[in-house]
């Protein structure tokens, strides 16, 4: 295969581990021309916000950005359905030269009055940003008329990056925090936590529920994976906000810290060290009561036991593998580079689109020397270190997919498109046998490898 070149203007975000002092560049806008693999502020803030149920989600804009639906990340409901439900403003030609008010106006009321939605959020594309329309008046009118919260999300693509999209989805969620309350009649728990940047993609919103329901700690809400408007209303009153996608859901835990004074922990979900961890974390911050910490020890125990056995035979057949790693959020990073070890194989290559300095230097103890780590790649930077460091296996996301294939590896999808859970201690099960079964597959005896 032909050399592939780094653009100059790239360089500085891309280090390898070993060769040079570390000195990586991040958190800054993607360089026009460079194809990035980063989505964009409206992305961002699609995929924190529709997995909530219950609510209506209007995409105020061209016809376009409605392509971002819930069949390309679909998040599992255990109940309403109405977030499958992609709805657009559609705005043309005429609608950017005389405004899209009357239009947007139009949709809510109909939508409203067809769905009977518990809130609504509309998503303000690039072209709203442009030509002015005064989407938060169009919003609080609807909201006085409906009797429902109507938030305006300002997500117009132009004016950032994926994290500008997080941080517009988590002022919305704030508006809708403390405007309900639990059912004290009932019988609840003074343990109580929210779990925030959980998303529900294959059910591990109620793998991780489940844990929590068996070591004796309460759920006030997920966010916003099966979300509903009233447990967000209510998450106030919660002792803990226990966050996993860090990337997505930090803004919202420090807004809840500020206002309400409720702490929160980052934590991960993935893998058995990090899984383990989490409940552990949670179960220090209730060491008031130590039946819990009592609780967790027996079920991390119990857990571990059932998957440790199989994890070991995968772990014999993968042994000196090689993985290249892309994800969205550096901290989900940091649990793949431990769980692919657990079942034998080497991290080669990792990445992120949302990583700090913080996260990169974390990356950078976790690796080993000769390992690549960049941040915001495009598909072309991706390629050359997957040919130079013989990957056998891609993880990553929708975007990934199609590279690993046309190169001839095997691709694990850790994000938008898989169907079964990947967190908790089942899930690190998942995982293995996916990973197994795509890094073994005869089918690349077939497929030209262009390694």
């Amino acid at each position: 295969m032909t050399a592939i070149h780094i653009l100059k203007e790239r360089e500085k975000q891309i280090y390898e581990k070993g060769s040079q002092p570390f000195d990586l560049t991040c958190d800054k806008h993607s360089i026009a021309g460079s194809i990035s693999q980063r989505a964009c502020v409206f992305c961002g803030s699609r995929v924190v916000l529709y997995p909530i149920a219950d609510a209506l989600h209007l995409v105020h804009g061209p016809i376009g950005c409605a392509a971002y639906t819930w069949d390309i990340r679909g998040a599992l409901s255990s109940g309403p359905q109405l977030h499958r439900f992609s709805f657009s403003t559609d705005l043309k030609e005429k609608d950017v030269i005389f405004g899209g008010e009357k239009k947007l106006y139009q949709a809510l009321n109909t939508l409203i009055d067809t769905y009977s939605p518990k809130a609504a959020f509309v998503y303000a594309t690039c072209i709203v940003g442009i030509i002015g329309d005064d989407v938060d008046s169009i919003c609080k009118k609807m909201s006085k008329e409906k009797g429902i919260p109507v938030l305006p999300v300002h997500s117009e693509g132009f004016k950032g990056t994926k994290k500008d999209g997080y941080k517009a989805a988590c002022e919305a969620l704030f508006k809708l925090v403390g405007q309900g309350s639990i059912n004290h009649d009932s019988e609840t728990s003074k343990f109580r936590i929210n779990i925030l940047g959980e998303f529900n993609i294959g059910g591990e919103a109620w793998i991780i529920k489940n844990y929590y329901e068996k070591i004796g700690v309460q759920v006030v809400s997920v966010m916003t994976g099966d979300s509903r408007i009233d447990d967000i209303k209510s998450a106030h009153e919660a002792s803990l906000n226990v966050v996993q996608c860090s990337g997505s859901m930090t803004t919202l835990a420090k807004m809840m810290k500020e206002k309400y004074d409720i702490p929160f922990i980052r934590v991960s979900y993935f893998g058995i060290e990090d899984v383990s961890k989490a409940l552990y974390d949670v179960s220090a911050h209730f060491k008031d009561n130590p039946q819990i910490l009592e609780n967790t020890k027996k079920l991390v125990s119990s857990e571990i036991q059932n998957i440790y056995p199989e994890l070991q035979k995968i772990k014999k057949a993968l042994f000196g593998k090689k993985a290249a790693i892309y994800v969205g959020g550096a901290f989900k990073a940091f649990s793949l580079i431990k769980a692919l070890r657990l079942i034998g194989m080497d991290v080669v290559l990792v990445g992120s689109q949302t990583g700090d300095q913080d996260d990169y230097k974390m990356l950078k103890e976790l690796c080993d020397d000769g390992t690549v780590i960049v941040d915001d790649a495009n598909p072309l930077e991706l390629s050359k270190y997957i040919v130079e460091k013989k990957a056998d296996l891609v993880i990553g996301g929708v975007k990934e997919r199609p590279i690993a294939y046309k190169m001839g590896i095997g691709f694990c999808d850790h994000n938008h498109e898989r169907k079964i859970p990947l967190a908790g201690f089942i899930g690190m099960l998942n995982f293995a046998k996916e990973v197994y079964a795509t890094v073994m597959s005869p089918v690349w005896k077939f497929a030209p490898r262009h390694l």
